[in-house]
């Protein structure tokens, strides 16, 4: 196992994602447990130190798995780290009941990490009103009660909103938890927010390293290029590597969900193989190939949104309906969209076209709008 170097602890490199536990008969809220006890005694094993769960993960069970999969380990030998479910309003007026359950849950006096969760457009005003809601500050209490010992958060947003919640809280955050990968490196702008996070001198966490399994296995003529550089390199470690030659990237985490998935990615992180010039061209050329597909090429240059009578942010809807397309749907499109105005949001296009006649990549925006609309079922 290689490690990395955080304030003086040496972290496993791979961390223990606790989202995807197996489960039985396809329920997410019935997790194996004999399957996730022997997944995590094997990641013991093997010197990963690093488990991190969430309180909504698997119906809210998985802290309670975890807690009982790690209580017969000495409370030196791992950190755990778990997070304040703010992506739901009904928890935000009760951080501390939260937090006193999760304690509970996973029966440790404290936690070795600990996080906002999603940030996103839903929830920054949330989050940053603390004369209403506390989060902050109870959390920044806990914090030197000695109950977290390291404070950071999770961000699915824009970077309008990462920007918000950094100005705000930038200075006592002590590690950032981004979806990052070589398709969401452009296609989320994981560069401009690692570059962002980067002037905090903030360390990166990395989740969904794999974009949900789908760079586990690519198209044939693109694992034969991977394999023309790298013959014995196994195509989801392309994605590993990939993160392991970003610098400030710290932690990736890799929700496993079964015994093979562990061991598999065990034997990628027994070495630190990062990519040359080359390897990255050739990687991120297969990105763009991959995003080129069912996307629209808009380059944000927002001529359109001054020709729209709505005043509709178009760019950014267009971002918003390449991620539900290429994603199949998810939860970060509607999510976003949940923080709009019912005029903002793409069911409020009048169909005019009056933004099409002045796009230069003469993409029929009416169309898209209106495609947006219907996948979400307006």
């Amino acid at each position: 196992m290689i490690y990395r170097d955080f304030q003086g602890i040496k972290l496993s490199a791979l961390g223990f994602g606790a989202m995807r536990l197996p489960v039985i008969d396809g329920n997410d809220g019935r997790i194996d447990e004999a399957a996730a006890l022997r997944m995590v005694d094997t990641a013991m094993a093997a010197g990963i130190n690093y488990y991190d769960t969430a309180w909504g993960y698997h119906g809210e069970n998985s802290e309670i798995i975890m807690g009982r999969a790690l209580k017969n380990y000495p409370r030196e030998k791992f950190c755990i780290a778990t997070k304040f479910p703010g992506y739901d309003p009904s928890n935000w007026g009760h951080v501390e009941e939260i937090f006193e359950k999760q304690l509970e849950k996973l029966q440790v006096g404290y936690f070795d990490f600990y996080l906002f969760h999603n940030v996103c457009e839903m929830n920054i005003d949330a989050y940053l009103d603390d004369e209403k809601y506390g989060i902050y500050s109870y959390l920044m209490e806990q914090k030197r009660n000695g109950r977290i010992r390291h404070l950071g958060f999770s961000c699915h947003g824009s970077m309008d909103v990462l920007k918000r919640f950094l100005d705000a809280y930038g200075k006592d955050m002590e590690f950032c938890q981004l979806q990052l990968n070589y398709l969401d490196w452009t296609f989320q702008n994981g560069k401009g927010k690692v570059e962002l996070l980067d002037k905090w001198n903030i360390p990166v966490w990395v989740m969904e390293p794999l974009r949900g399994g789908k760079l586990a296995s690519l198209k044939p003529e693109h694992e034969a290029e991977l394999k023309a550089l790298r013959p014995d390199e196994e195509i989801p470690a392309w994605a590993f590597r990939f993160l392991q030659s970003i610098p400030s990237v710290t932690m990736i985490l890799s929700g496993m969900s079964n015994q093979e998935q562990l061991e598999k990615n065990l034997k990628t992180f027994e070495t630190d193989r990062k990519l040359d010039d080359t390897e990255m061209k050739a990687l991120l050329g297969i990105a763009d190939q991959m995003l080129s597909v069912g996307t629209v090429p808009c380059t944000a240059c927002h001529y359109c949104v001054s020709h729209c009578p709505q005043g509709l942010d178009i760019p950014h809807l267009i971002s918003l309906y390449n991620e539900h397309a290429f994603t199949g749907g998810g939860f970060i499109a509607p999510m976003a969209l949940s923080a709009l105005p019912e005029e903002k949001k793409p069911q409020a296009c009048l169909q005019c076209r009056s933004c099409e006649q002045v796009c230069p990549q003469q993409i029929k925006i009416s169309e898209v709008l209106a495609d947006f609309s219907e996948k979400l079922g307006n």
